[in-house]
This record gives structure tokens, sequence and C-alpha cells, in this order.
């Protein structure tokens, strides 16, 4: 099974066999991939019911949960690697989720879709309305509702938050985006790998 890009991408980033937590891990794609390729020991939270029993039949280790309410049952450092793959937008309050993910995890890997993309700012200043979001199915007005932001707010947001950013990948639909000018404007997708320097020393 063909994964979506940013899954892909996150794959690359994980080494063999390292502790996976997935936050809104959905349907549990990327976490069956990551055990049967990478070799990881991945666990799972999920909100909706119908993505806990659809990682059920895929015998994965998923519990039923709200991200909002914190990762409380886990220790420091409990993880390698923390997973948020295009959920970030949705959640009310991404300073405390992030640093949870980097209390609980080695490292945090967020992947989002990016407003900046030039085909969003073309929609939004010809036709005077939220466009549909780069990668995201989700209209604005649907449930559960997103917060549009781009890939420039994520680093400056990291910046104040002071998130280490130890990787970036960026992706224009399928493909790696390189140039190292106009990621925030030709980009669909980005992927973040933020590290805790805490767990470093």
């Amino acid at each position: 099974m063909m994964l979506r890009s940013d899954l892909q991408t996150i794959t690359e980033l994980i080494a063999d066999g390292s502790k996976v937590l997935d936050l809104g891990c959905g349907d549990g794609v990327l976490l069956e991939s990551l055990i049967q390729n990478k070799h990881v020991r991945g666990r799972g939270i999920e909100l909706s019911e119908a993505g806990v029993l659809a990682c059920v039949k895929r015998g994965l280790s998923v519990r039923q949960g709200d991200l909002e309410e914190g990762l409380a049952d886990y220790p420091d450092a409990s993880f390698d690697y923390v997973i948020l793959s295009q959920t970030l937008p949705f959640v009310d309050n991404p300073g405390h989720i992030l640093s949870e993910m980097l209390r609980v995890g080695r490292q945090a890997i967020v992947s989002f879709s990016n407003w900046g993309y030039w085909r969003c700012r073309y929609y939004l200043l010809t036709h005077g309305r939220i466009p549909q979001a780069p990668d995201l199915p989700q209209a604005w007005y649907n449930t559960p509702r997103w917060q549009a932001f781009t890939i420039a707010d994520f680093s400056r947001f990291c910046r104040q938050q002071h998130f280490s950013i130890s990787r970036q990948v960026f992706l224009s639909g399928d493909h790696r985006y390189t140039r190292r000018r106009f990621k925030n404007l030709f980009s669909t997708t980005a992927v973040f790998c933020l590290e805790n320097s805490e767990h470093q020393k």
C-alpha cells in the first residue's frame, strides 16, 4: 500500500528499531508500515472510535484518547519519536501538545498542510473565500475545525517556544521541494523534526 507523501517522508526520518508513539494515528496505516518496514515498537492514540477499531483490526496497540488532555500516562523520554501527522491544525493548544511530545519523546515529527502555498494565496485573492487546504479533505466549517497556518508561521512559533528544529522536509504534491528559497510559496506540505535539548545531554 502506497503511503501519503508526508507519511512516506516521516517513515524515512525514523531509525530502525525505534520506540514510536503516533498521535492521532487515524486508521493506523503509518504505524503498521513503521512496524513492518522499520521494525519499530509502536503505539498509537486516536480519538475516533472508527479509527481505533481500524487499528485493532490491523493488530496495532492503540488506545482511544483526547490529545488535548495531554500525555500524562507516559513518563519522560519514553519514546524515541512522537509523531503528529496532519493533526496540529485541529488542536486548541499546539504549544502544550508539542511540549508534551518533546517531554515523552526524544524527537517530535510534525507534518502539516502549508497555507502559504501560492494556489491558496491566489484563490483567496481572486475569490475572497478560504480555499480548500492542501492535502486536507475538510472544509473550514466541518468538524473537526482547523486553524490555517503556514511554514513561516510554524517556524516563527518554534523559535518563540524555544523548540529546536533538527530537520525540515518540504513537499510539493508527491515530490520533494529542494530549492533553498520560496519554500513557503511552493510547498504544499511540510514535515518538521523537533528535538528536546534536555534529552541530548
